[in-house]
């Protein structure tokens, strides 16, 4: 099959989310003897033309907060309707007028919605205005739909009687004890295996980086907060974020980590918090159960599909007090964060294989091709 992923960033990821999917996923369908293309954007990516087998088309864009990913997925789809793929995928329910422009040229379309985007706070009212009629236009603007939560399938049933395909992020399972004897990144930002707090994640205001440290600086620990990620057109919250954190040593700010340093500041960490409430299930926080790291994280339905009895919740009702308290518990409850390691490393090895999400995705992409060419 020749398939075309478009929407993103690019690969090699280093990003988000979307940039490790789309690399995991188009390196496996290589190695299954599939030609994929990546439409990479100009400026965070190398200017490659392969990477691993896969071929990249770099593409350039508006650089501005509203205008970025939807331009560069017009100029990448554009460029992509002369090549005839099998299987266009767009990641980004914002990118639904692109999909359905290249559906209208009689491609096959597939498209990733993502999590509830419109609820991110980064965006302002027009445009959630924007992303809400994306929603409303994904159904028409592909041939199939992709939930990567059931808790996204159902908000698009609810809401818009819509049909998807629940296909959930895959991991690497990377146990902590193959970095035990690893740690450059450690001395460089002067931590301590095993006593420091970790997040990582876009500096964005939906990922709620200041809850986490409002609550750490109330909590009673002795261990460090180590906050991983940066973001742009973000500056009022970085700044907002930088004042909580002034003049705190125990907080250890490391922008963005990727490759080797991203598994040794992952896999020497006491435990990994994820304040966000977004419903979507979350990349980063399968990587960190992949790592084998118990994980803390808020209650809300995408989180216990992904977690389930795995890790510990702290309550988004009184989210302050109860992150505080969880904080404390497993600051001070070693066998409880060893418990939960231990649960989180099976389930993300049992569940999340990125072979097996791989596998479900070549299933879904030939039978597209039949049933769509019949």
């Amino acid at each position: 099959m020749k398939i075309a992923l478009l929407g993103s960033r690019g690969i090699p990821a280093s990003y988000s989310g979307f940039e490790t999917f789309y690399e995991n996923l188009a390196v496996r369908l290589v190695a299954r003897g599939h030609e994929v293309t990546v439409y990479n954007r100009r400026g965070y990516t190398p200017s490659i033309s392969f990477y691993k087998g896969v071929r990249i088309v770099n593409m350039p864009s508006i650089r501005t907060k509203h205008l970025e990913t939807i331009s560069h997925t017009m100029l990448s789809a554009l460029h992509a309707a002369k090549y005839n793929y099998d299987i266009y995928y767009f990641c980004i329910v914002g990118n639904s007028p692109v999909a359905l422009l290249t559906k209208l040229l009689g491609k096959r379309v597939v498209l990733n919605v993502d999590g509830a985007d419109a609820d991110r706070e980064k965006w302002d009212s027009l445009a959630k205005k924007y992303i809400r009629f994306s929603e409303k236009l994904a159904p028409v603007s592909s041939h199939v739909i992709i939930a990567d939560s059931r808790a996204i399938k159902k908000r698009y049933k609810t809401l818009y009687d819509s049909e998807s395909i629940f296909v959930p992020y895959g991991a690497n399972p990377w146990p902590r004890e193959k970095e035990r004897n690893n740690k450059g990144v450690l001395e460089r930002f002067n931590i301590q295996h095993d006593e420091y707090i970790l997040f990582v994640s876009r500096m964005t205001p939906e990922n709620k980086a200041d809850l986490l440290v409002k609550a750490f600086r109330k909590a009673k620990t002795d261990l460090k907060l180590v906050l991983v990620g940066d973001a742009p057109y973000v500056d009022d919250y970085k700044r907002y974020l930088d004042k909580l954190c002034k003049n705190d040593p125990g907080i250890v700010r490391t922008g963005y980590l990727w490759g080797p340093d991203y598994r040794q500041i992952s896999c020497h960490c006491r435990f990994f918090v994820l304040p966000s409430t977004i419903d979507g299930t979350r990349p980063v926080l399968l990587d960190q159960m992949a790592f084998g790291n118990c994980v803390l994280v808020a209650k809300n339905p995408a989180q216990i599909e992904v977690v389930r009895n795995c890790g510990a919740y702290f309550d988004r009702k009184n989210a302050l007090e109860s992150l505080k308290e969880k904080i404390e518990e497993l600051s001070s409850n070693y066998d409880l964060v060893l418990k939960y390691r231990q649960l989180a490393w099976n389930r993300v090895r049992k569940v999340y294989s990125w072979e097996r999400i791989t596998r479900v995705y070549e299933k879904l992409f030939k039978k597209m091709i039949k049933e769509i060419t019949n």
